[in-house]
């Protein structure tokens, strides 16, 4: 996980698209930075009121450009997470913006290749699938075992050791970070 500099503005371009979902304008208004296109593997947008979760949703579809995954994600986690109502305009000076972009996943090998504070997982078996970012695991101090482990329980549905049975795919990725001061 690196955190960036604001260029280019991803977190202040999900703040527009947001203050206008929030304002019941149109979130395509918000006009994306320059910037490179590359490829990326999906896209996350956090949102924290007063250092509190507040919504984190995100887009797996690569073949989205970058701009599309981050206006589909700012508009999905502040209107969409179904742990939290809509954002409303009074809530827009309390809440900070974290955007991640992915890179794409891979296979974990072994559990030597997972790097807390440096990868996120994405845990698959079936149609369930589960992802941790790679801040959830320092922001709650876990260990690599406990990681993936709540990632199956939690975020897929899965039993707590699914991550060990050789149907689950574990795949793991890293993150650019854009966040606002």
């Amino acid at each position: 996980m690196s955190s960036q500099p604001a260029t280019p503005a991803w977190a202040a371009f999900a703040r527009n698209i947001i203050e206008l979902l929030a304002r019941d304008a149109d979130p395509g208004r918000a006009i994306p930075p320059a910037f490179e296109p590359r490829p990326h593997g999906g896209v996350f947008v956090t949102l924290r009121k007063l250092s509190q979760l507040r919504g984190c949703m995100g887009i797996l579809d690569p073949s989205m450009s970058l701009p599309e995954a981050i206006r589909q994600a700012a508009i999905s986690a502040a209107s969409q997470d179904p742990r939290f109502p809509p954002v409303q305009p009074n809530e827009l000076p309390h809440i900070r913006i974290e955007v991640s972009i992915m890179s794409a996943p891979q296979p974990m090998g072994s559990l030597d290749d997972l790097v807390i504070g440096r990868h996120g997982v994405l845990v698959q078996h079936g149609s369930q699938r589960g992802l941790f970012l790679p801040q959830v695991a320092v922001d709650h101090h876990l260990e690599k075992e406990a990681f993936l482990s709540r990632c199956c329980s939690e975020k897929a549905g899965l039993a707590p050791d699914a991550w060990r049975k050789p149907d689950t795919d574990v795949l793991l990725f890293q993150t650019e970070v854009f966040q606002e001061d």
